[in-house]
């Protein structure tokens, strides 16, 4: 079977829609936000401004671009009219339609966007959302503004199978939005990993015989590299040693199907790459601080 590696990541993640909103805005304006761990994306229908994502240099977004940050940790965005440090932020006024404005309130707006948060249901988001980049700026790709002006109609609209419908829009915008990223230009993580032939190669392998007790010295063997030089080279591209982006895949897989009740613990330990219910209870406890059966009581009441 043909694995996608970065496809199974963002399935796996599970996004979920939280909300999508058009903001309009004129003169000077800057709004901040310090939500940790939503996904937040941003369309620029139209004119120009800054946005600034905490530790990254401010991006120049013009209209037609596309930005999407996997796990905000704070970021602003301004008004090309540059606003003081000192100078109060601006506060949005809720227009009709659920519609907001910033900045000066008459006149045509400068400025349009198209602002949207999704969330993860995954029981490993945190760690799956690490091995994304922190940033993805994209211009010039309608397939993007097409698949975003669905979702705001989408989720304006009080139609059947809504959900199910958003669900699989924000997956494919996903998946759209991170292979449009130039790989070398990523932050460290699968995608810049992805990039690189040779690593692609065994991230691959791992995704698709993900059963095979892998060592570092076979994965390597894959990627026809030497053995430190696939490590230090996968360790600098992807972010985490190649154990532990295969650990970090295991174990969200076995947490997936733990809380969909799809298979015995044994079953789970196999499927895996564990030679024992043991082996993995033991793993399984030291990665997500509690035993499997523990976890699939946990998340049985959580879906109840």
């Amino acid at each position: 079977m043909n694995t996608d590696p970065l496809a199974e990541v963002v399935s796996l993640l599970q996004p979920q829609a939280r909300y999508s909103k058009i903001v309009k805005a004129a003169g000077s304006w800057r709004v901040r936000r310090n939500e940790s761990g939503q996904s937040f994306y941003c369309l620029m229908l139209e004119g120009s401004s800054y946005l600034t994502a905490a530790g990254q240099a401010p991006v120049l977004l013009q209209q037609g671009d596309f930005v999407l940050i996997p796990a905000t940790q704070g970021f602003s965005m301004s008004s090309m009219e540059a606003l003081a440090e000192e100078d109060a932020d601006t506060e949005p006024v809720a227009l009709l339609h659920g519609e907001f404005r910033l900045g000066r309130q008459s006149g045509p707006p400068e400025v349009i966007l198209l602002v949207g948060h999704c969330s993860f249901a995954a029981p490993d988001a945190a760690l799956l959302v690490s091995l994304l980049p922190q940033l993805v700026h994209i211009r010039g790709e309608h397939r993007l503004s097409a698949l975003v002006q669905l979702i705001s109609e989408e989720s304006r609209a009080q139609r059947p199978a809504r959900e199910v419908i958003l669900a699989h829009l924000l997956e494919v915008l996903l998946i759209e939005a991170l292979r449009s990223t130039a790989g070398s230009n990523a932050s460290p993580g699968l995608l810049r990993g992805l990039a690189d032939e040779r690593l692609a190669i065994a991230l691959r392998s791992m995704h698709e015989n993900i059963q095979q007790p892998w060592t570092v010295a076979q994965l390597a063997r894959q990627a026809a590299l030497s053995r430190s030089t696939f490590f230090e080279r996968f360790s600098r591209t992807v972010g985490i040693t190649p154990m532990e982006y295969l650990q970090t895949w295991r174990m969200a897989k076995a947490k997936k199907m733990l809380a969909q009740q799809e298979a015995s613990i044994t079953e789970i330990a196999e499927h895996v790459g564990y030679g024992s219910a043991s082996a993995f209870s033991v793993a399984f406890t030291r990665h997500v601080g509690m035993p499997p059966t523990h976890f699939a009581r946990e998340a049985m009441k959580t879906a109840g």
